[in-house]
């Protein structure tokens, strides 16, 4: 991959709580994406990789195109981003890097250890957490992106929804990736598996279309700015409420060295 150049603008941040940087009482678990297969995928950057339902039916991982550098697709959505910018589920880090690339302020997240591993050796500011963990700079993104079927993180597209309101600024965008060409609505459990047949932790996830994240969004109070579709994928842009109570005040502690950023 390219070298990429790192950017000295600092990030919001965030106090850690002494629960390891879990918020209480959140309902976390990253050994899904932590222990082998997916770890192994990440490493060697290759696949073939799935998620796999309970009934059988397994769903393509695209691990070449997420160990890559940034497509045309995905520079797309970078050139829509503001401000500082969260990508959560950060994968192997492209978008990240890119960003920071381009001198960006810009962190990923993401529960597996591998994941952030290759985010930080392409010169990317990483964290492994949940999106539902304390995060630096809460109520203060400028943009957040789910992308790479992140938008079926937790299996509860509602309350990812919140989540995503609480970390943007009021009027924050959110830039998610959608199923397209279908108006699909689902909920489900699944497991990575590779070729093999090797099995991760069964974990709730859910798969949208746009039709499908608008409603949800809608009723949620965001606000639906563009959509497009490029590279055979599709995406959706969503404006949070201009004001908002739920965000939690900035704090300007640092977090603890061993996950300092900026």
């Amino acid at each position: 991959m390219s070298t990429i150049r790192t950017t000295t603008s600092r990030i919001p941040r965030q106090q850690d709580t002494d629960t390891g940087g879990r918020r209480p009482g959140a309902l976390t678990d990253d050994r899904p994406w932590s222990a082998d297969p997916y770890s192994d995928a990440l490493r060697t950057g290759r696949g073939p990789l799935f998620l796999r339902r309970d009934d059988g039916w397994l769903l393509p991982l695209e691990v070449e195109r997420w160990c890559a550098d940034a497509d045309a697709a995905d520079l797309g959505v970078l050139r829509r981003c503001e401000g500082a910018v969260l990508d959560v589920g950060c994968g192997p880090g492209r978008l990240v890097a890119a960003l920071g690339g381009q001198g960006r302020r810009v962190l990923g997240i993401d529960v597996s250890e591998a994941a952030v591993a290759c985010t930080v050796r392409l010169g990317g500011q990483a964290l492994r957490r949940s999106v539902f963990d304390p995060l630096p700079g809460e109520g203060r993104w400028g943009t957040a992106l789910l992308i790479d079927g992140n938008l079926g993180i937790g299996g509860d597209p509602r309350a990812l929804l919140h989540r995503m309101a609480q970390l943007l600024l009021p009027g924050g965008l959110l830039i998610a990736e959608t199923v397209p060409g279908v108006d699909l609505d689902e909920r489900v459990q699944v497991h990575v598996t590779d070729a093999r047949g090797a099995a991760g932790t069964p974990f709730p996830w859910a798969r949208l279309g746009t039709p499908a994240l608008l409603r949800h969004a809608g009723r949620a109070g965001w606000r639906a700015v563009d959509q497009w579709a490029a590279g055979g994928r599709s995406f959706v842009a969503l404006r949070s409420r201009s004001t908002s109570s739920t965000a939690e005040p900035p704090n300007s502690a640092a977090v603890s060295s061993s996950q300092r950023v900026g």
